[in-house]
């Protein structure tokens, strides 16, 4: 050991040099595992945190996916019923409506022979407006005619005795 000026020097020999290398490369290498055991363990802690949490996530989405597809199955084979039922019943339309064709080609028939029948119906009107007509001055002759009597008849009416 040298001493200038109240600092120790260490001279090393070149056989001490080794030995004391490897106490700083072992120290260094301690302080920097403390260092990374301070970032790794707490990121590692975290990471089962979240790989836990994100299994749930999955776990719960499988079992939402899977009542999903059961609602989903169970809807369908309603839904297809109900289609079922409907080409049922728009086939009995169908034949529904191929009879109301027929019917209205018979009406369309029937139709075409009341034209005829429409100029007799006109006439007929023309007839009874005339007898309308011919009614009404009966009427007014008989009114003259009970008042052109009925004067007389009740002066006779007096004379006779029942």
């Amino acid at each position: 050991m040298v001493q200038k000026n109240g600092i120790v020097d260490q001279v090393q020999t070149p056989g001490q040099e080794q030995p004391y290398s490897m106490d700083r490369l072992s120290e260094a290498f301690e302080t920097s595992a403390r260092r990374w055991e301070l970032i790794v363990y707490p990121s590692l802690f975290a990471f089962i945190i979240l790989a836990a949490y994100g299994f749930f996530l999955v776990y719960s989405l499988a079992k939402d996916v899977h009542y999903l597809a059961v609602s989903v199955d169970s809807n369908m084979t309603v839904l297809a019923s109900n289609m079922q039922s409907v080409s049922d019943n728009m086939g009995q339309m169908t034949a529904n409506i191929r009879i109301m064709s027929g019917y209205m080609s018979e009406i369309n028939d029937k139709v075409s022979t009341l034209e005829p029948m429409l100029a007799t119906i006109v006439s007929m009107d023309r007839s009874i407006q005339s007898m309308t007509t011919s009614t009404y001055i009966m009427r007014q002759d008989i009114s003259r005619m009970n008042h052109n009597i009925s004067r007389p008849m009740t002066f006779m009416n007096t004379f006779m005795p029942w």
